[in-house]
C-alpha cells in the first residue's frame, strides 16, 4: 500500500516513521520545506520525499492521485482546501488539519467520490471524541460532557512557559477563534481564553483551563444539554495571550507596511513568537486529557471518566503530542485499510465510537505504542 503524508512537520514526520515500520506500507512525505525533507531522509528509513507547495489544491489532487491513501497533516488554514483536493482524487484519508470551515460541507462530495475521510483525527478532537461517543452509547441519556485537554512542555521556561507541540499557527488560532459550547440545550458562543478555572492534575500540578473551540462536531453529533471543552496551560498563559490578542498582535486581516514590505500583525507576531515556542531537541513535553461523561442508565446516575497522560519518548525521540495525535491518525488509517471502518463521506472522529470493534482496535493499537487511554465507569452516589 502506497501512502502519502502531506506535511512533514512536528507531527507529520513521526507519522511517516510510524507507517514506515510496516513492511507492507510504502511511505512518501510531501512538504515545501527542503530542510524538513532532508531531516526525514537523514533518519535512514525507507521513506521517499517530494518537495511540493501544498497550498495549490489542483497540484495536491494531481500529487495524491497515484497513491492508495493519504494523511492530511498541513496547517489548519490550508486544511479544508487540501481535504477537498484529496476528495477530488478519490482517495481515503485521515486528517489532523484543524481547519475553521465546516467539515460537513465536504460530506456529499466525499460520498459522491466514494471517499472515507476521518477528520480531526488527533487527541481531541480525535481519540478522545471516539471514547466519549462510545461512553455516550452505553448510557440511556447523556446529561453532561466536560473535557479538559492540553499539550505542555515538562519544564516551564520564562517568559512564555509554553512550547508549541503542534503547528504554532494552529496554536494561535485557538486563541482567536470564538469558542462554542452547549449550555442547557442551547449553543453559547464565548471568546477564546474566557472563563478561566484552575485545576490540579496529578504528576503536573495546577493548570489553568479556558474556553476554546474544541467541541467541534460533538456539539451536533451527541444529544446532551451541556457540553464544554477547555484547553489547559500553565497558570499565567491566558493573560499573556489575551494581552497580545486585544492589542491586535493576532490580527490576520489588517495589513501593515514596514520599509515597503506588507504583512499582517499575525505574521509579524508569529516570526517573533515561534523561535521562543520551539521545542529544543530532546526537550520533553506532556499531553493531558480528562473527560467526564455523565448520564443515566437503567434509572441510575452513571459517569464515565476518560483519562490520558502521556510524555515524550526519549527512546524514539518523538514528542508526546506527535505520539498521541499522529499515532491516532496512523492507526485510523490502518483501520480503514483493513476494512474495519467503511463509512463513506466525512467522518468526525466520534463516529468511530459508534462501532465498538473499531474503538477496541484503536485502543489496542495505541496501547502497543504505549499511548494508554483509560476509561472508568462508576456510580457517583457511591463515592
Amino acid at each position: 500500500m502506497n501512502v502519502i503524508v502531506l506535511g512533514g512537520g512536528l507531527v507529520g514526520s513521526p507519522m511517516a516513521y510510524d507507517l514506515a515500520k510496516d513492511t507492507d506500507i510504502k511511505v512518501t512525505v510531501a512538504d515545501r520545506d527542503q530542510a524538513i525533507l532532508d531531516k526525514i531522509v537523514s533518519q535512514g528509513m525507507d521513506i521517499s520525499v517530494i518537495q511540493k507547495d501544498l497550498s495549490i489544491p489542483k497540484d495536491v489532487t494531481e500529487l495524491v492521485s497515484s497513491f492508495d491513501m493519504v494523511i492530511n497533516a498541513v496547517p489548519g488554514f490550508m486544511g479544508f482546501e487540501t481535504a477537498k483536493a484529496i476528495i477530488r482524487a478519490q482517495k481515503d484519508c485521515t486528517c489532523i488539519a484543524f481547519y475553521e470551515e465546516d467539515p460537513f460541507d465536504l460530506d456529499q462530495m466525499a460520498k459522491d467520490n466514494g471517499v472515507t475521510m476521518i477528520m480531526d483525527c488527533g487527541v481531541y478532537p480525535g481519540m478522545g471524541s471516539a471514547l466519549i461517543m462510545d461512553a455516550a452509547q452505553k448510557l440511556d441519556k447523556v446529561d453532561e460532557i466536560i473535557t479538559y485537554v492540553g499539550g505542555l512542555p515538562v519544564i516551564r521556561e520564562w517568559p512564555s512557559q509554553y512550547k508549541a507541540v503542534f503547528s504554532p499557527v494552529d496554536v494561535i488560532e485557538e486563541y482567536i477563534r470564538p469558542a462554542r459550547y452547549i449550555e442547557n440545550g442551547f449553543e453559547v458562543v464565548r471568546p477564546a481564553l474566557s472563563d478561566a478555572e484552575y485545576i490540579f492534575f496529578q504528576n503536573i500540578g495546577t493548570l489553568e483551563a479556558f474556553n476554546t473551540d474544541g467541541l467541534r462536531t460533538l456539539a451536533k453529533s451527541i444529544d446532551a444539554p451541556n457540553m464544554k471543552e477547555k484547553t489547559l496551560r500553565y497558570p499565567g498563559h491566558i493573560e499573556k495571550m489575551a494581552i497580545l490578542r486585544e492589542l491586535g498582535f493576532f490580527n490576520k486581516e489588517e495589513i501593515l507596511e514596514f520599509d515597503g514590505v506588507k504583512t499582517s500583525p499575525l505574521n509579524l507576531t508569529s516570526k517573533v513568537l515561534f523561535p521562543n515556542w520551539k521545542l529544543k531537541k530532546g526537550e520533553a513535553d506532556i499531553t493531558v486529557f480528562q473527560s467526564f461523561v455523565k448520564g443515566m442508565k437503567d434509572g441510575k446516575k452513571i459517569e464515565y471518566f476518560i483519562d490520558l497522560y502521556d510524555r515524550y519518548c526519549p527512546e524514539t525521540d518523538v514528542i508526546s503530542m506527535a505520539r498521541t495525535t499522529g499515532y491516532t491518525a496512523t492507526v485510523a488509517l490502518r483501520m480503514i485499510a483493513k476494512g474495519l471502518y467503511t463509512d463513506k463521506g466525512i467522518s468526525p472522529p466520534e463516529y468511530i465510537g459508534n462501532y465498538p470493534e473499531c474503538v477496541e482496535f484503536m485502543q489496542d493499537q495505541l496501547k502497543q505504542k504505549n499511548v494508554n487511554w483509560e476509561v472508568i465507569s462508576y456510580d457517583p452516589s457511591t463515592l
